[in-house]
């Protein structure tokens, strides 16, 4: 989105709260020996949230979790405009804008949709409605993997058949007939608004490899505009045709997840491998071309959908060319190599540099480093992770 203005009257804002009681359920909190609790939520109980409204003039509220227990906890109170000893001041520049927040949301892969599955239909009734529902978080994004991913239970396309150019043989698996699309229906059932789903693809079947396999260092045979690059197109809007046969539409689909990781001889994970050249030139000249000859007008495209390290270099190969440029509306970023790229040396710039493309992070899964343990119900260390990332 573009920046706007910078000029800026500085406000002083003055926050006086007032504790008050949430009109939602309360948390059943539940200490799984971590530093911090869980809120347990189960077939005949889950904690709830009070639609969020805006205030009235002149006054705020809010809403605090913290480690020693408090989960959405509301408060209200006055802005005042005086500055009073010891109290919390912020500045805001209302004329200082950067790009809108398009909705926050997760993963819909195939181990979340078996766990969810395996849930009683009340139990599972109740955990839909506190991520997509008034009475919850209202998660508005969804990530949907395009057949199999890390998060898969086996490695599977949609279309295995050698030499299939016609994709007369696509079809849908029973991860997405039986799993994800009746959860994603009654999700959407649930949500006050359209949810935003987006999908990408981890690989392409493997006839239309290097490598012949689903992992491993390997990227699309041939060039960008062959057949199989096209074929590789068409793929894509395969999937959203059946999804739609679902009354499920997509709001956009990214490129590719992590491209860069098709390019590490023995990647143990699936992945389809792609330098910034060829991301380029796949996208001008069939992905681009696909999406937009194809009946789902409007869908977005997100291009990169890898580690911001690789920005903002990879933004200027790709954006540059603007023959893929006009097929282009935003710039996916994950996290897990956050730590070699400081955000003011990568985002910014980007932003800086493309303002007419979004910035919009596709992924990020904590405990992901094979020297830490998969799950800790109740970190807080992990949630601070997520809101700390979400915050920068």
């Amino acid at each position: 989105m573009r920046r706007g203005s910078v000029t800026s009257v500085v406000c002083f804002l003055l926050f006086q709260a007032i504790i008050t009681a949430a009109e939602g359920g309360p948390c059943l909190a539940k200490n799984f020996g971590s530093d911090s609790l869980v809120c347990e939520c189960g077939a005949t109980y889950c904690d709830t949230l009070e639609p969020v409204v805006l205030p009235l003039l002149g006054s705020f509220v809010k809403y605090e979790s913290n480690k020693a227990g408090r989960r959405v906890e509301r408060s209200e109170g006055k802005l005042l405009g005086t500055l009073l000893e010891e109290e919390l001041m912020f500045k805001l520049r209302p004329s200082q804008k950067f790009q809108k927040i398009k909705g926050f949301g997760g993963a819909l892969t195939d181990s979340a949709a078996q766990n969810i599955l395996a849930l009683s239909p009340e139990a599972r009734l109740n955990l839909i409605k506190s991520y997509f529902s008034t009475e919850g978080i209202e998660y508005t994004l969804v990530r949907v993997p395009m057949a199999s991913c890390d998060f898969s239970l086996r490695l599977y396309t949609y279309d295995e058949v050698e030499n299939d150019f016609e994709l007369k043989h696509f079809s849908l698996t029973e991860e997405d007939i039986e799993m994800k699309i009746p959860i994603l229906q009654q999700a959407q059932a649930l949500a006050a608004k359209p949810l935003a789903l987006y999908a990408s693809p981890w690989t392409s079947p493997t006839w239309l490899k290097t490598n012949g396999a689903l992992t491993g260092r390997g990227t699309l045979k041939g060039t960008p505009g062959d057949r199989y690059h096209k074929t590789w197109a068409n793929y894509f809007v395969r999937f959203l045709d059946e999804y739609a046969k679902h009354n499920l539409t997509f709001w956009a689909v990214t490129a590719g997840n992590e491209p860069t990781a098709g390019e590490i001889l023995l990647y143990p994970l699936q992945c389809l491998g792609f330098t910034p050249e060829h991301q380029r030139d796949f996208i001008a000249k069939d992905l681009g071309p696909a999406l937009a000859n194809s009946s789902h007008k409007g869908i977005e495209l997100i291009m990169l959908d890898d580690q911001r390290v690789l920005l903002p270099y990879w933004a200027d190969v790709v954006l540059n060319d603007p023959e893929a440029a006009k097929y282009i509306n935003g710039i996916g970023v994950h996290w897990y190599l956050d730590f070699l790229a400081p955000i003011d040396m990568t985002l910014p710039i980007t932003h800086h540099l493309y303002p007419n493309f979004y910035l919009i992070a596709t992924e990020a899964s904590t405990g992901s480093y094979f020297w830490e343990p998969r799950v800790i119900l109740g970190s807080w260390d992990r949630g601070s992770k997520y809101s700390h990332s979400i915050l920068e």
